[in-house]
């Protein structure tokens, strides 16, 4: 009983030193994308939503992408460093990086001609105008987003998780100084918000690139550009589409709300509202996919050393942190309701609409804390194909049908579209916790073995408590 009590109490430390720093990386790197909009916001309110429907859409369709594809690297990296495999995690880099840039050449096509796309979906012109320029704007980021993603799935893989937090800070308190200069003190307006953006991604992405070369931690893990990169694509593409569709199919549901808001009566303060809630979403969403990060780690390199039992017990601790995480998440957003839109917006109707649909913001973040922790375990053990087919299910047979009925049917507006992504949040939280609980362990440390070893036997490998340690530097 000792021994148990000991393993749990070392496996809530170990998950607690990455998630921790996860969260933090987190929420400044997304925060970038918040604080310009609350720039913008304090301009006027076709700012406002011109900016918060560009943002939201770059995400969707050009961010969450590249992280999305990115995510392949925290099965192929975690298991391999597992395996003690450690050069195979520069090549697995990158593979990664290189179908990144090809992936953004049609992105960035896309983000070239927003406005068109907008215009063709029916929203408003104004709105369509202002947000295909910031759109545009946007492209040159494209680029330093995709390297940072790599470079932090590479780095987390092997537990070095404080230089991150480091230099995300960093550019994150530089990018207020950049915004305030640009958005407010220039005369740029939002077009300031895209060009601050396009800036601070590069201070990341250049900042860790240099901590990867230059560093002592990574002189196993990094041997320098390979052409054994460019072999193998395919099988890292295997992984790495049903990666991003994973985390996509969720994401568009989410920026298909903000578009069909703007089909709702009085449609500039739908979006405005709508946007809000969705940027309010995903920043709370980065303290669970801190803790689902951590999760993929320890799961995919006790899989990868050929530890179930280890990869078990950190299912089991990663799912108790996040449901208490979630119950607080839901208590605070409750008792913010009346005061969080200031933050975004001074007029007194956009606030007191955001303050209306809170409750209900609540409860979504609590299921979607739950869902995001059982998809960390996914990535860890390679079960990205079966998850987007749980995504595709939830998100558009069930919360899409459902939202459409709420919203217009039965016409409640703004929070019928959030009553029916809640229901397929519940929905997918179901599917994954009966997947996960039904999981035989063996067999998913045999697979990983088979994945980095080309043998399906598993090949225990020295996981000390030094092994083990989080690198502090």
């Amino acid at each position: 009983m000792g021994i148990w009590r000991r393993d749990i109490v070392e496996e809530i430390k170990k998950q607690l030193w990455l998630s921790g720093p996860m969260i933090s990386v987190s929420l400044c790197q997304y925060g970038l994308q918040v604080i310009s909009v609350m720039f913008v916001g304090h301009l006027d309110e076709l700012s406002l939503s011109g900016a918060s429907l560009a943002s939201s859409l770059a995400s969707v369709t050009g961010y969450i992408l590249l992280m999305g594809l990115s995510s392949a690297l925290e099965t192929l990296c975690g298991q391999s460093y597992g395996a003690q495999q450690y050069h195979m995690l520069g090549i697995h880099m990158q593979r990664a990086m290189f179908a990144l840039l090809i992936v953004i050449i049609p992105i960035a096509i896309i983000w070239a001609n927003m406005r068109l796309v907008l215009l063709a979906l029916q929203q408003d012109p104004k709105i369509s105008k202002v947000a295909g320029t910031y759109a545009r704007l946007l492209i040159p980021s494209l680029p330093a987003y995709g390297l940072f993603q790599c470079l932090v799935k590479f780095l987390q893989s092997q537990n070095i998780v404080f230089p991150m937090v480091l230099t995300t800070a960093f550019t994150a308190g530089l990018h207020v100084l950049l915004c305030w200069t640009l958005v407010l003190k220039s005369g740029l307006g939002s077009k300031g918000a895209a060009v601050a953006n396009c800036i601070s991604y590069w201070i990341n992405a250049i900042l860790l690139t240099l901590y990867v070369r230059f560093s002592s931690s990574c002189t196993k893990t990094w041997t320098g550009f390979s052409k054994e990169a460019f072999h193998k694509i395919p099988k890292f593409l295997r992984l790495a589409v049903p990666s991003a569709l994973m985390v996509c199919l969720e994401s568009w549901t989410f920026e298909l709300m903000v578009l069909l808001s703007g089909l709702l009566p009085n449609p500039k303060l739908q979006t405005s509202v709508l946007s809000i809630c969705l940027n309010t979403s995903l920043i709370f969403w980065m303290i669970p996919f801190g803790l689902a990060a951590a999760a993929s780690v320890r799961i995919s390199n006790e899989l990868g050393a050929g530890h179930p039992n280890a990869a078990r017990l950190a299912v089991k601790i990663t799912l108790s942190m996040t449901t208490i995480e979630g119950v607080l998440v839901f208590i605070l957003l409750f008792l913010i309701r009346n005061i969080w839109g200031h933050a975004f917006s001074n007029a007194k109707e956009v606030v007191n609409y955001v303050a209306s649909l809170m409750p209900i913001l609540a409860t979504l973040a609590f299921l979607d804390a739950i869902q995001t922790t059982f998809s960390g375990i996914a990535r860890g053990c390679g079960w990205q194909k079966l998850g987007a087919f749980v995504n595709l299910g939830s998100y558009y047979l069930i919360g899409v049908p459902l939202s459409v009925v709420f919203a217009f049917v039965l016409h409640m507006n703004g929070k019928g579209l959030w009553l029916g992504i809640v229901c397929a949040l519940a929905v997918q939280v179901l599917c994954l916790f009966l997947i996960t609980l039904r999981s035989n362990w063996e067999k998913e440390a045999n697979k990983a073995t088979e994945r980095v070893n080309g043998t399906g036997t598993i090949v225990p490998v020295d996981m000390s408590p030094e092994r083990v340690s989080v690198q502090q530097n």
